[in-house]
């Protein structure tokens, strides 16, 4: 009985936090998969979609610090549904007022901070309440929120935009984010700290990881975005292009899944699997720079399956290190993975008209390559944080207190 229960609580955090990750990421997936539509009638080009993503991914960047405190302070249960309620609101905003293209970014950078907050309020849940047996590949599960909201996002096209009409895409989805309210923790105050542990945060640490994080999110984010074009300049058909690129979505929604199923049975290493997965990846990447059918299958299938795996992973990495403050901690992190979504498309971009494909794919490869040193710098970094703090505990508590262990990074 008591191996039921425990099985229906992980099942229940966790699928309340895929739930509110997804509602509150939304908005911006369902900007571009009715970008057409939407185009057509408020009158933007491509670079102006690619503007209005890097600038929402930009925002969020900024306010993940303040957003991270402030879940922190109310608590996951009240922030979830804050998130969640803002996502519905700045939706049916949209819908009913987005009549420019101004209009429309003003509404949805307005709304950027949904998402952290639905992103970080999920973070914390899963830290306070999932077993500990089962918080790695929870951790991987949530990840499943984006390609979740893309699949969503994607429906909405043949079904409700192409019949009557893109603005009532975004008042179902308003709906749909309502629904998950149901599925936000309850009675989640504010996080019980454990006060038997300093709040040591090792913010150097996590902001040299959290900078080589956001090298290999702006790296990797080339993958989703211009995979297709890439291959299409190459002379391959668009539909198999589009298959490739499905195909390298998939690898990597159940790599997320199979690091987080990996990492419960590990005692620690998370952090260096994070930095060989990016070391890795940049092979893939690599690969897409040459010419081939194959280099761009086998490519794809290690960048997305390596090169684009580790988000979860890293995340719950950073919350065992932190138990103290897992949202405050994470939010650190998150920072330099929101600013590489704003560099990475703006960059590869650039790269891919100025110079060419080649080129891009290239810098993509050798810029994981740092990523991927920098988080070994981090992690080293974060070992000698933790050797320091148990040795100031351990001067504290001369007569033998125990101390919660931290799981070696």
């Amino acid at each position: 009985m008591l191996i039921v229960s425990r099985e229906q609580t992980a099942f229940r955090v966790g699928a309340g936090a895929v739930a509110i990750t997804t509602s509150t990421v939304l908005p911006i997936f369902l900007t571009g998969a009715l970008a057409v539509q939407i185009s057509a009638e408020l009158g933007f080009d491509p670079a102006g979609l690619g503007l209005v993503v890097a600038l929402y991914f930009g925002v969020s960047a900024l306010v993940s610090l303040p957003v991270g405190k402030i879940v922190e302070r109310l608590g996951s249960g009240r922030t979830s549904r804050i998130a969640v309620l803002g996502a519905a609101t700045f939706m049916l905003l949209t819908a009913g007022l987005a009549r420019n293209y101004a209009s429309l970014v003003a509404i949805l950078l307005c709304g950027a901070w949904c998402n952290v907050m639905g992103q970080l309020s999920s973070n914390l849940t899963l830290a306070r309440s999932m077993p500990a047996a089962r918080m790695g590949l929870s951790f991987g599960v949530k990840q499943a929120s984006v390609p979740l909201a893309t699949l969503l996002a994607g429906v909405a096209v043949p079904a409700v935009a192409l019949t009557v009409g893109w603005r009532w895409a975004f008042v179902i989805g308003a709906a749909l984010a309502l629904t998950s309210l149901a599925a936000a923790p309850r009675g989640s105050g504010p996080g019980a700290k454990d006060r038997t542990v300093p709040e040591d945060r090792a913010t150097a640490a996590l902001s040299v990881i959290g900078a080589a994080a956001g090298l290999g999110a702006a790296s990797a984010t080339g993958l989703g975005i211009f995979l297709v074009a890439s291959a299409v300049d190459r002379g391959v058909d668009p539909g198999p292009a589009g298959l490739v690129l499905t195909l390298g979505s998939v690898v990597g929604l159940l790599m997320r899944m199979l690091h987080g199923w990996l990492a419960d049975r590990r005692t620690g290493g998370h952090v260096a699997v994070v930095a060989g997965c990016l070391l890795l990846g940049a092979a893939g990447l690599l690969l897409l720079a040459v010419p081939g059918p194959v280099p761009l299958i086998v490519g794809t299938v290690l960048g997305f399956g390596l090169g684009w795996s580790w988000p979860g992973l890293l995340q719950f990495a950073v919350v065992r290190l932190n138990p103290s403050a897992p949202a405050a901690a994470t939010a650190i992190v998150q920072v330099g993975v929101y600013a590489g979504g704003f560099l990475g498309p703006v960059g590869f971009g650039f790269l891919a008209a100025h110079a060419s494909f080649t080129t891009a794919w290239i810098v993509a490869a050798a810029a994981m390559v740092v990523a991927g040193v920098g988080v070994l710098l981090g992690r080293r970094m974060l070992l000698a944080h933790t050797r320091r703090s148990a040795g100031v505990v351990s001067a504290e508590r001369p007569s033998g207190g125990t101390r919660h262990s931290r799981v070696s990074g």
